[in-house]
């Protein structure tokens, strides 16, 4: 039987250190996002970026390129795995 985690349980699994980077297009974003926090950024519907989420889910940033989101989880003492 697999057990369930509750998204807290799972949270503590990875430590508060562990970020996943996972690919998102840019629509999601850009859904999501009010327009003046993305003002000279120009993303096309289609476009990948790539955001890092905590093991909670929670969506900490988004990023231009997946070299970006690894450098800046990194950057900020957090170790940063794929997500497919």
């Amino acid at each position: 039987m697999t057990p369930h985690l509750t998204t807290e349980a799972f949270a503590a699994l990875g430590a508060p250190d562990l970020v996943y980077v996972r690919p998102v297009a840019a629509r999601e974003v850009l859904g999501q996002t009010q327009a003046n926090s993305i003002q000279g950024v120009k993303l096309t519907p289609n476009q990948t970026l790539y955001a890092l989420h905590s093991a909670d889910g929670a969506r900490l940033a988004v990023l231009m390129d997946r070299d970006a989101a690894v450098a800046a989880a990194i950057a900020h003492e957090l170790a940063p795995v794929s997500v497919h």
